[in-house]
């Protein structure tokens, strides 16, 4: 399925968010709340894609049937002008490929499929998971490497020999080893987007294409106005707004988790998304408090 913003360079666009999923205060999945935080995130933020069901999404916690209800809310609300992606992976190869298959049912334009976690394969182990799973649909891939939360690292030989499979694509990277990226890029046509709102600007200086954000969910316009200028080559403006949205990453991204902060600082903006699913919590009285301060540091208006 052709996507509605990616080109060769950049085969999902540039500035895409890994949404939060919307929940009532009962703890059920809000759909609505879905459709009115993508539209959000899509027309006022200026993504130009969206992950569902990555790790921000809580897709440790949601069914395969909420997966599903989730994509196709969100396709249905701006996926004719931004590329939805769809997280599909987990540590059971044939469950990520009956996932992806429902994705591609659904009207997703691609895939996000995470390092198998928890059982620890060995690097072929990786190789023919990631390959048996971009063989069970049509849809371009993108690979996500986050050894602290999976255990493994997908080496750079592994992602050399992934780099042949005609749909896997690209490579979301929270590892934060730029020279490693930069060596996968020499070797193949594997596209990195950085996975890591901390490292942002350092990735693009090695040759990445955009981001896959957690802090786009309260700056991404002023993300995706900061890769224009880099790829334009203003380069200073880039680091300029680097600079200034430091707070807001740090209040996002190390002040406890992801999912966690962007949930409360969607709250502040005045655009509640409801509660996290235990085993994660809601932000304390004491960290929104320091979150607002993170976030009026960086610019952000919230609301009164």
């Amino acid at each position: 399925m052709a996507s509605p913003t990616g080109t060769s360079d950049a085969p999902f666009g540039r500035m895409l968010t890994a949404m939060v999923t919307p929940f009532t205060a009962d703890g059920a999945l809000d759909l609505e709340g879905v459709q009115r935080l993508a539209t959000y995130l899509v027309d006022e933020q200026q993504n130009d894609g969206l992950v569902v069901s990555g790790t921000t999404g809580e897709s440790a916690t949601t069914t395969d049937a909420e997966k599903d209800m989730i994509l196709r809310a969100v396709v249905e609300a701006v996926g004719d002008r931004a590329t939805v992606v769809a997280g599909a992976g987990t540590n059971d190869t044939r469950h990520s490929a009956e996932l992806a298959k429902a994705a591609e049912r659904a009207g997703a334009h691609g895939l996000l499929l995470v390092t198998p976690y928890y059982n620890k394969p060995p690097q072929e182990g990786l190789y023919r998971h990631f390959t048996a799973v971009a063989d069970a649909t049509g849809l371009p891939v993108m690979l996500y490497d986050i050894p602290g939360r999976t255990g493994m690292a997908i080496e750079t030989e592994t992602l050399v020999r992934l780099a042949a499979h005609p749909r896997i694509v690209a490579v979301k990277d929270a590892k934060g080893d730029l020279f490693a990226g930069a060596q996968v890029m020499a070797a193949t046509d594997l596209v990195f987007y950085s996975g890591d709102d901390t490292v942002n600007l350092p990735w693009l200086s090695v040759g990445a294409a955009g981001f896959v954000s957690v802090a786009g969910h309260v700056v991404g316009a002023e993300l995706a106005s900061m890769i224009h200028m880099y790829t334009s080559g203003h380069v200073e403006e880039a680091r300029a707004v680097n600079r200034r949205l430091l707070p807001v990453v740090t209040g996002i991204m190390t002040r406890t988790q992801g999912a966690i902060m962007s949930k409360a600082a969607l709250g502040l903006l005045g655009r509640p998304v409801g509660p996290m699913r235990l085993p994660l919590v809601d932000a304390t009285r004491e960290q929104i408090a320091v979150l607002r301060e993170d976030l009026v540091a960086g610019g952000v208006k919230l609301s009164d």
